[in-house]
């Protein structure tokens, strides 16, 4: 009886860092063509030459694919991995999608962060902003999740600050916001199944060795 091929999975975030990462990928001598065609409507891609699989989908789902094996190996923001706190092992720091964790708002909310008062935060990443004024500053806040354009909380009062991701800083320029409080830095980071990291330890090892040897 024939043995069924054992395909590794990777699970990568939309957009950029997709394109990024395969790039990266490439010069480890790993890619995939059928993600070339740009109007594919697969939603799994497959190297059969390597046994690699690919599929993208929403950055935050990234772990949650990783953590249940649904893929052996993601790539994701630090700043997903933070707020999602999913239990699968961070293995490379890929080095791009740099930017910041921080908390931003206009520049009379900076008294409210000095003196510890009741304010109200919007944010995209609510257990990061818990974590960060609960147990980093030890400061009781309302913290109210958003989805859309958080830059928006502030500017309609529905919070005095926002804690949010920040790149170059000119959206909140343009909209007379500054980052006030900076959290943690954020750059793309490769995950690996816990599982998968004992059952397909060569295969995987060798992968981030590629990896590794491109980025140092």
């Amino acid at each position: 009886m024939k043995e069924e091929k054992r395909y590794l999975t990777f699970a990568l975030g939309k957009g950029r860092l997709a394109e990024q990462t395969m790039e990266l990928l490439a010069g480890a001598g790993i890619t995939c063509e059928e993600m070339r065609d740009k109007h594919s409507r697969k939603l799994i891609f497959v190297n059969e030459a390597l046994g690699l699989k690919f599929f993208l989908s929403k950055n935050p789902d990234v772990p949650t694919y990783v953590e249940y094996g649904a893929a052996d190996i993601g790539v994701v923001g630090s700043d997903v991995l933070r707020e999602e706190n999913k239990r699968v092992y961070e293995v490379l720091d890929l080095g791009f999608g740099r930017c910041r964790m921080c908390v931003c708002g206009p520049e009379e909310a900076r008294e409210l962060l000095l003196h510890h008062e009741m304010i109200r935060v919007a944010s995209k990443y609510p257990n990061t902003a818990k974590d960060y004024f609960f147990n980093k500053k030890h400061q009781t806040v309302d913290i109210i999740k958003l989805n859309g354009s958080v830059e928006l909380g502030p500017i309609v009062k529905l919070s005095d600050v926002i804690v949010d991701i920040v790149e170059t800083g000119s959206t909140l320029r343009e909209n007379g916001l500054e980052v006030l409080e900076e959290i943690c830095p954020v750059s793309a980071r490769m995950i690996v199944n816990r599982v998968s990291m004992q059952m397909e330890a060569e295969r995987i090892r060798k992968i981030i060795g590629m990896v590794r040897e491109r980025i140092s």
